[in-house]
């Protein structure tokens, strides 16, 4: 693994946010909280969730600080989401552009819940939370569509097919 393919990941995962949050726009307050399925129940606090995630392991890999689990009643609008998550991308991609290749066999201590302590090589920590992000993301458009609103199709491949148009 390099730096440019986690680059390559998070950059999917953000154009799928602006996917996301095109669609998020059109929901009401209600829907954009209403409990309808799922791990975390709503769109708003699926999309918590995967927000703290990706700042936490940013945090555990050297980057930001977080602070306490993020909540989603600190959220109680679509903007005020899009708000923290365009932060989170500014600090995941200033994180990222300073990390070299050698970088990501640097292994990582950290805490994970009740597991107690663990190690992992910062790329896979990284990898993993792109990933995390993408399993999530899937869930927020089948909560959308349950909601009535298609958020249409963000597979990678259409990422990179536009990509390749530009």
């Amino acid at each position: 693994m390099k730096v440019s393919d986690l680059i390559g990941l998070y950059d999917y995962g953000y154009w799928v946010n602006g996917k996301l949050f095109q669609v998020l726009a059109q929901l009401t307050p209600e829907d954009f909280t209403r409990p309808v399925a799922g791990s975390y129940g709503s769109v708003r606090n699926t999309l918590v969730h995967t927000m703290s995630a990706e700042w936490g392991w940013l945090e555990r890999c050297g980057g930001a600080a977080r602070g306490a689990e993020l909540k989603g009643e600190d959220y109680p609008t679509v903007d005020a989401l899009r708000e923290t998550w365009n932060r989170v991308e500014g600090y995941a991609r200033e994180f990222l552009s300073r990390l070299k290749d050698e970088d990501l066999n640097r292994v990582v201590e950290f805490t994970l819940g009740p597991t107690g302590r663990r190690t992992m090589p910062l790329g896979e920590l990284l990898h993993h939370a792109a990933n995390h992000g993408v399993h999530h993301r899937g869930q927020v458009a089948l909560l959308l569509r349950m909601l009535g609103h298609p958020p249409g199709n963000f597979d990678i491949f259409f990422f990179y097919a536009e990509r390749r148009a530009v």
